[in-house]
């Protein structure tokens, strides 16, 4: 089972002038094995659903509740969501000097599994998902994205993806700077882990191109912090051809 559920969420944003609410009660529910794309103007509220739905202690949940499989999780720190299968990956990864590719996806599927990989097992899965995703031998020794391209940083998420094997994988804008060969191989790293595991995807994006490659069950258009309309897969290509101003308007 890899459920994710979403009710009547608000969600204000820590800033220096005070809290600004962002989210203004989304409803969204995510059944066992589904991929569900969101997409609408910047602003109206898609990496906050996110980044509320991990945890990040800036974004605060003043109404409403998330639940993992059936379980509230509202008030779970982070790494206790980790630990019961959500997984973010983020719009634009962070650096982490001194800590190497390889020690931190160790350590994060220990902090996950509740034990260390074995190692043989463990080097072989890291060589078949380098070669899976195309980076160079030294990738993995490398930095934690210190000099990373854009793409490079990209595929570290799907990489954490591929070793994790999450429930529930958020994706907030994993295409944003991709070319179109790496944007094929970010989805079928993507692809990969769900046809493998049948997990639940909700996928943030701007643009239909991923939708091209990750077909989604259900398209949802965000503006002015909630969900003003649901579809099939069409609705994608409808709103790459109409754009997002008639949903603003309606507002």
């Amino acid at each position: 089972m890899s459920s994710l559920e979403i009710r009547n969420l608000h969600v204000s944003v820590t800033t220096p002038e005070g809290d600004k609410p962002i989210l203004r009660g989304v409803d969204l529910s995510i059944g066992d094995g589904e991929i569900h794309a969101v997409m609408g103007p910047n602003g109206s509220g898609k990496s906050t659903t996110a980044y509320a739905v991990a945890g990040h202690p800036k974004y605060v949940v003043t109404e409403g509740q998330i639940l993992l499989d059936g379980e509230d999780i509202t008030d779970a720190s982070p790494d206790e969501r980790a630990r019961a299968g959500l997984f973010l990956g983020m719009q634009y990864p962070v650096e982490v000097p001194g800590v190497s590719v390889t020690n931190f996806l160790r350590t994060a599927k220990t902090a996950i599994d509740g034990k260390a990989p074995k190692l043989r097992n463990w080097t072989q899965r890291l060589r078949e998902t380098s070669e899976a995703l195309k980076v160079d031998s030294d990738f993995i020794s490398r930095d934690l994205n210190v000099g990373f391209s854009g793409g490079e940083k990209k595929r570290t998420e799907i990489f954490q993806m591929q070793l994790l094997e999450p429930k529930v994988a958020v994706l907030d804008e994993i295409d944003s700077g991709l070319d179109v060969d790496a944007l094929k191989l970010v989805a079928q790293g993507v692809l990969d882990v769900h046809e493998r595991t049948n997990n639940s995807i909700l996928l943030i994006t701007h643009y239909s191109r991923i939708l091209r490659y990750i077909k989604p069950d259900f398209v949802h258009v965000f503006a002015d912090g909630r969900i003003v309309k649901t579809g099939g897969a069409e609705l994608a290509d409808e709103l790459e051809s109409t754009g997002y101003d008639a949903f603003v308007r309606s507002e």
